[in-house]
């Protein structure tokens, strides 16, 4: 544990620092996982149940949290270049002035596999991979968390990203249901609940509806269309209500959508994505996002960003159908990879003798069936919208907030705005659900105004889920 203060929004913060690794038990109470996190809590805090808590987590899954740690809300973060390569080391760590610490205490948490976390005894690393494995894994921290830490009667928040809202969307409603542990608040950042949205899979025209709005931004942004709107937010509404109606429909035709008609579309879509539409005839008017990708600007000899298109790399092979690596990652991940391991050795005196991990390499392995299979039929990509739905009924008062970046080609704003509008919910609680958007990619808050804009939101979400009657 070490001692801290920070200057945010005018205020001196004075608060400790506890990196820990937490012990994980099975159910006979054999000893399986060490699994780490960085608490921040706040000092002088005489009532706890004024003060919030909130668990964070990035995904992948197979990703450590060192994203939203050291990028987004943590007092401490990774300066990086806006949009662009960020020049090797020396780097920059800087008091992050969007830190949620004004609002609430912070509890990042790294998988197992990732950071510093690990099984122990006769556990392995896979025994934690998989969708309840991992969610029975973060549970059982948050229960001991709370236990140990005396936070069973402070207001409780659930802060994930990317395979972190997939895991947040199952995580609450088992806290909930299974150990009646009841949720303030659950923040969605990058979202994707239904894995079928982003799975270009054959006969499935869905993700190239749900992708079209996301093309025309990232087209947008990077200036390849021929008549460019001067408004990105139109542009896109505009993109949206022709994906889900002319578009749609023509996709729907199949093998049966006349030549005319075909031509008539392809144009269309050409306005909206800047792609040829001797391209897009060619594509069958269904361009995949490795393609999209790959084909946006290649006449510059550049490849775009998935995570966060605003980035673009150098393309090897100017013949590549398919886009070859993320832009973004190495963009960042330098500047990431070493400010944490300074800062967990020389702030938080933690981990100078370990080996943080970034990723746990978890994806191959990972284990997509749910133990409770719900009706009859065939395995189909994994879908955790009845886990959301299911927890904002049992617990009426649960708040939800979604946050979404316009150049985010990994979870895409329009299918996440269909799986939010198909939930199934109650009327009433429709209401309960509320969706944001920057002007970023799926880690917002690398761009400064949007990081300032993320933090004031879901300030102001945590005081509406503290503050209800």
């Amino acid at each position: 544990m070490t001692e801290h203060s920070l200057r945010v929004g005018g205020q001196t913060i004075s608060y400790k620092a506890t990196a820990s690794t937490t012990l994980l038990k099975s159910d006979k109470g054999d000893p399986t996982g060490l699994m780490y996190s960085v608490a921040y809590t706040k000092n002088d805090i005489k009532d706890l149940t004024t003060r919030p808590v909130a668990f964070l987590y990035n995904g992948g899954p197979g990703s450590a949290t060192m994203w939203l740690h050291m990028g987004a809300f943590g007092p401490r973060r990774v300066y990086t270049v806006n949009g662009s390569f960020t020049p090797p080391a020396p780097y920059k760590l800087v008091d992050n002035g969007e830190t949620l610490l004004d609002k609430t205490d912070l509890v990042f948490i790294d998988a197992m596999g990732t950071g510093y976390s690990h099984a122990v005894c006769k556990a392995q690393d896979r025994d934690f991979f998989g969708i309840d494995e991992d969610i029975e894994a973060f549970a059982q921290f948050i229960m001991t968390y709370l236990s140990r830490n005396d936070r069973w009667n402070s207001p409780k928040f659930l802060i994930g990203e990317s395979y972190g809202t997939f895991r947040s969307a199952a995580l609450g409603n088992y806290l909930q249901s299974r150990d009646t542990v009841h949720l303030n608040g659950i923040v969605l950042i990058s979202s994707v609940l239904d894995l079928s949205s982003l799975t270009f899979a054959p006969g499935d025209d869905r993700p190239y509806v749900f992708y079209l709005p996301s093309y025309a931004a990232v087209a947008w942004y990077h200036k390849v269309l021929k008549d460019r709107p001067a408004d990105v937010a139109a542009f896109i509404e505009e993109a949206r209500k022709y994906a889900q109606g002319e578009y749609a429909a023509a996709l729907y035709k199949g093998a049966t959508l006349s030549a005319a008609d075909k031509a008539a579309v392809a144009k269309r879509v050409s306005y909206f994505t800047g792609l040829s539409e001797d391209y897009l005839m060619k594509a069958d008017l269904r361009v995949t996002l490795s393609q999209f990708r790959a084909e946006l600007q290649r006449k510059e000899g550049l490849t775009t960003g998935r995570i966060d298109a605003r980035f673009t790399g150098y393309t090897y092979d100017l013949l590549e159908e398919n886009a070859q690596g993320d832009p973004e990652g190495p963009a960042v991940g330098g500047a990431f990879t070493a400010l944490l391991n300074t800062y967990n050795h020389d702030e938080l005196k933690f981990g100078k003798d370990k080996v943080y991990h970034n990723s746990a390499n978890a994806f191959g392995s990972w284990n997509w069936r749910r133990r409770e299979p719900r009706g009859f039929g065939f395995p189909g990509a994994p879908n955790v919208d009845q886990d959301l739905a299911q927890a904002m009924i049992t617990n009426p008062k649960l708040l939800v907030q979604v946050e979404n970046g316009y150049y985010d080609l990994a979870t895409p704003f329009f299918a996440t705005e269909h799986t939010m509008e198909h939930l199934g919910l109650p009327e009433a609680l429709e209401k309960n659900v509320k969706l944001d958007y920057y002007t970023a990619g799926h880690m917002m808050y690398l761009h400064d105004e949007d990081r300032a804009s993320l933090h004031n939101q879901i300030s102001r979400f945590i005081d509406r889920a503290t503050q209800q009657p």
